[in-house]
C-alpha cells in the first residue's frame, strides 16, 4: 500500500534579498542607536521607514510568511554589531554586561516590535491589494493506491 503526494511549488520570488538588504539596514539602526544617545530620534526613524518598506514589499509580493523569520534573521545580522556598539559606549567591561542584556532582553523586545509592525504592514498591503487571480488547482495531486501514476 503506497501512495505519491506531488506539490506544485507557487512562490512568486525569492525575498531573501530584500530580508538581508532589511536586516543590514536593521544593524545599522540599533548600532547607531546605541552607540549615540543623541541620534535616538533619526535612528529609530530609519528603522520605522526601513520596516515599513520592507511590509510594503511583503504585502505586494504576497510573502506574508516572511514576517515570522524577519526578526530572526534581524537578529543574526545585528547581535555582534551591537554587542560591539554596547562596548564602544559604556566601555569594555561594563559593555559586555549592558550588550549581553540587549542581544538576549532587549532583542526580545525589538523582535516583538518589528515582527507586529511588519505584520500590520503586510497584512495592510494585502488587503488593499486584494486576492488577485486565481492561478491554477489546488497545487496538490493525491494518488491512491489503485490509481495508475
Amino acid at each position: 500500500m503506497s501512495f505519491v503526494v506531488q506539490v506544485r511549488q507557487r512562490a512568486r520570488g525569492n525575498v531573501s534579498v530584500a530580508m538581508v538588504a532589511w536586516a543590514v539596514v536593521m544593524t545599522v539602526v540599533v548600532a547607531a542607536w546605541e552607540i549615540s544617545p543623541s541620534d535616538d530620534g533619526r535612528a529609530v526613524l530609519g528603522g520605522v521607514a526601513a520596516t515599513v518598506l520592507f511590509g510594503v514589499y511583503l504585502g505586494w509580493r504576497r510573502h506574508a510568511a516572511a514576517v515570522f523569520v524577519a526578526p530572526l534573521v534581524s537578529w543574526s545580522f545585528a547581535w555582534l554589531p551591537l554587542w560591539i556598539s554596547a562596548m564602544v559606549r559604556h566601555g569594555f567591561l561594563k559593555g559586555i554586561f549592558v550588550g549581553l542584556f540587549l542581544i538576549t532582553v532587549g532583542w526580545i523586545v525589538i523582535g516583538t516590535l518589528e515582527f507586529v509592525s511588519l505584520g500590520a504592514v503586510t497584512l495592510m498591503v494585502r488587503r488593499v491589494r486584494g486576492r488577485g487571480p486565481h492561478t491554477g488547482g489546488d497545487g496538490v495531486v493525491i494518488f491512491g493506491p489503485g490509481d495508475p501514476h
